[in-house]
């Protein structure tokens, strides 16, 4: 009985330290959250951090500025103008855009390619900033946070009021959505920001029917090889296409004039993604470490070990043999083939030629099953360190000798580091060039099949070619129209 009298008296003082009913900015109407303005922004700065951090940004200047001037054109005519907003590009082919708390919009380079003009660009943005003056994040956590009194109890206790698991976040709402009623809350809101930013807001129902068209190719692509479908988490997984409540939500942001042309801004958006890396950007992945000094790399039989400082190699018919200049030891390094069904120990006695091994132990490494021991001689004084190493059809045979021992060196340490170094090695093959996106004109005898030939984009290319000019899945361009190639 005390033990509850307790409870309920913590969970009384926890309720009058709770934040009063704010008044969500987007919506009007009060919101019991858990989480303050501040703490919302700070939750959202050390997810962006993690982000940079883990994920690859897309390094284009222009580019990041052109979208961050039509975000921020959005955000002054937001329910949020108040806090800073930031706008990256995330160095991806996939398909995505999402929100995090406090101001931090993120869009895949994936996604630009497919889209047509900067109203569509506008709507993705709108759509994403839509989530963060809402507060969707804070409010969906405040649900979790609410749902009993212990959990309320434990942030109080704890002394924290923000997410502690951002890891977790990141693979939930922020990424993969909120829900058909929070998502169509940010087509509303965003739809509005639209109107008041000068673009149609008719664009988002085209960005829809953009991203319905991958949607539908990624299912027949999936189908075909067996995989799972990915897709593109707001506007694109939670409306059908001729969606009914959101053209009337569309309806509500004001009636566009009909005689502005331009508002679209195609050529301004054209001009700004001619250039765009398409599919993966080979040009941004991390170049191959440097080879240790003293590594030697045999590239015909795909192999390197790294011998001892400052000794040289010779090669020979029967082995590669590396000794230091005063010729006090040597390490001999030869190929054999392999035996099926004999062990790397077994192999290894046999082919030195005795019945026991001190110090024999067998191990892997790099992916390669190996033995290793000593021989000693009939003093039982140490001789050699010998080894052996399957690789595929081929044995390697490592015997390394002390043949004038000199002071203060560990010769079966400088041995056993030379046998651990051995590793297969693969053949550099020459370094992918990444493609790029470009606009062309087509004429009266412009046809997708005949051009996806010359695209070496894989094995569907008219489809991709489709996709990305608004096409799919059997249009052909018009002359004069411009439309996008792959180089």
């Amino acid at each position: 009985m005390k033990r509850e009298i307790l409870l309920i008296a913590l969970f009384i003082s926890v309720i009058t330290l709770l934040p009063s009913c704010a008044i969500n900015p987007a919506t009007g109407t009060p919101d019991l959250v858990l989480m303050s303005e501040s703490a919302e922004i700070n939750m959202g700065k050390e997810l962006h951090e993690k982000i940079l951090k883990s994920m690859p940004i897309y390094q284009d200047d222009k580019l990041t500025a052109y979208i961050d001037s039509i975000g921020q054109k959005i955000v002054k005519n937001s329910d949020r103008p108040e806090i800073k907003y930031h706008f990256t590009i995330i160095d991806s082919p996939n398909i995505n855009a999402f929100a995090l708390p406090g101001g931090y919009i993120y869009i895949n380079r994936g996604l630009l390619a497919f889209l047509d003009s900067e109203a569509q660009l506008a709507a993705v943005l709108a759509h994403e900033i839509a989530h963060v003056t809402a507060r969707h994040v804070v409010r969906q956590d405040t649900a979790k946070k609410g749902a009993s009194t212990l959990s309320i109890v434990s942030i109080f206790t704890t002394g924290s009021m923000v997410l502690g698991d951002v890891t977790n976040l990141m693979s939930t709402a922020a990424v993969k959505g909120y829900g058909r009623e929070m998502e169509l809350e940010a087509d509303g809101f965003g739809a509005e920001y639209l109107f008041n930013s000068g673009y149609d807001p008719h664009a988002m129902v085209e960005t829809i029917g953009i991203l319905k068209d991958q949607e539908k190719f990624s299912r027949y692509r999936a189908k075909n090889e067996g995989k799972k479908t990915k897709s593109y988490h707001g506007l694109f997984a939670s409306h059908p296409r001729n969606d009914i409540r959101l053209n009337e939500i569309i309806a509500k942001a004001g009636e566009f004039p009909s005689n502005i042309d331009d508002s679209a801004n195609r050529e301004a958006y054209r001009q700004h993604i001619d250039g765009l890396v398409y599919g993966i950007n080979y040009d941004a992945m991390p170049k191959s470490k440097p080879v240790e000094k003293w590594r030697y790399i045999h590239k015909k039989l795909g192999f390197s070990i790294l011998f001892p400082a400052q000794w040289t190699v010779n090669k020979t018919r029967q082995a590669i043999v590396s000794q230091p200049d005063d010729k006090s030891a040597e390490i001999k390094l030869m190929v054999s083939r392999n035996v099926k069904g004999i062990a790397p120990g077994d192999f290894l006695r046999k082919a030195m030629n005795v019945k026991i091994l001190q110090r024999s132990e067998s191990f892997s490494q790099y992916g390669l099953v190996g033995h290793t021991g000593i021989i000693n001689d009939e003093q039982g004084n140490y001789q050699r360190r010998v080894a052996v190493l399957y690789q595929g059809s081929r044995v390697y045979l490592l015997d390394a000798s002390v043949l004038n021992a000199q002071e203060n060196i560990d010769y079966d340490q400088l041995f056993l580091k030379s046998i651990r170094s051995f590793r297969p090695e693969r053949t550099q093959s020459k370094r992918k060039k990444s493609k790029t996106l470009h606009y062309v004109k087509a004429n009266d005898r412009t046809r997708i099949d005949e051009l996806a030939k010359h695209m070496k984009i894989g094995s569907y290319a008219a489809q991709q070619l489709r996709l990305i000019n608004g096409l799919y899945p059997r249009g052909e361009p018009t002359a004069g129209d411009w439309i996008k190639i792959v180089q």
